[in-house]
């Protein structure tokens, strides 16, 4: 009893390290980020001001929380719903890779293909 209340305190605390030291980065770069770009949604277009700036995150475009370039390279503002759109998106287009479905061949053929504007261009130029 005695080991297994050992390596559940030894477990509590390398967790808690490692959330510490993951807060720690993020605030580093989240701090680098505010400073460098304007406190904008790079999607939406959404401004914020102090008093909200905590519902504008920092995602790293290459989805790697440690590749963190001082020049911000890797970096773009996005509000809340910005980014967990963002990241939708990407868990989205994995399932649609493991169902197997890509932009081409059988799967492809299948999906809506109307095109409801296609003649647009010509009919404004009757007008």
């Amino acid at each position: 009893m005695a080991v297994d209340d050992a390596k559940r305190a030894h477990t509590d605390r390398m967790i808690a390290e490692s959330v510490r030291n993951r807060q720690a980065r993020e605030q580093g770069y989240r701090e680098q980020a505010l400073k460098i770009y304007p406190w904008i949604c790079g999607r939406c277009a959404r401004e914020f001001v102090r008093e909200n700036l905590n519902q504008l995150t920092v995602h790293h475009r290459d989805h790697n929380h440690d590749n963190n370039p001082k020049d911000g390279s890797n970096w773009e503002l996005l509000c809340l719903y910005c980014h967990d759109n963002e990241h939708s998106r990407e868990l989205d287009h994995d399932a649609a890779l493991a169902a197997g479905v890509t932009g081409t061949g059988k799967a492809a053929a299948n999906r809506a293909s109307a095109q409801p504007f296609a003649n647009l261009r010509d009919l404004l130029k009757k007008s």
